[in-house]
């Protein structure tokens, strides 16, 4: 009898992304982007369904727009902090809302950063995502 084992030791972890965004064109795009910089990325295009990706898969970072389908990102926020595995993911905030008050209640309810889509390179994103993990 032969047995086989592989091993995987040299194998790095791929940190995973969970994209929330209901703009597909958008998400493809940063998807791509991700991927090619060795991330694995995940997508949600709702706040429910996000909601229940993260109970299930626990990503390593969510980018979380505030403008969604069914829950809201601000809500998102709320329900994470009931979730054992949610309270402990860095959450950065990729939205069009720009108001003070938007950027300060997005960071009081734990986002970790805010971006305004409009106010930086899709390449800039990338880079702040990056620096998450080094």
């Amino acid at each position: 009898m032969l047995v086989c084992q592989l091993k995987f030791m040299n194998r790095k972890k791929k940190n995973k992304i969970l994209i929330v965004e209901d703009d597909r064109f958008l998400t493809k795009l940063l998807s791509l982007r991700l991927e090619r910089n060795g991330f694995e990325v995940e997508a949600s295009f709702d706040g429910e369904e996000a909601l229940e990706k993260i109970k299930k898969q626990s990503p390593d970072l969510i980018v979380l727009d505030l403008i969604l389908p069914k829950k809201d990102g601000f809500e998102v926020l709320e329900e994470l902090k009931k979730i054992n595995k949610g309270k402990k993911i860095p959450v950065l905030i990729l939205s069009n809302l720009g108001q003070d008050l938007d950027v300060e209640r997005g960071l009081k309810l734990g986002a970790v950063g805010y971006i305004v889509k409009t106010e930086i390179p899709l390449s800039q994103v990338i880079e702040k995502i990056k620096s998450y993990f080094k």
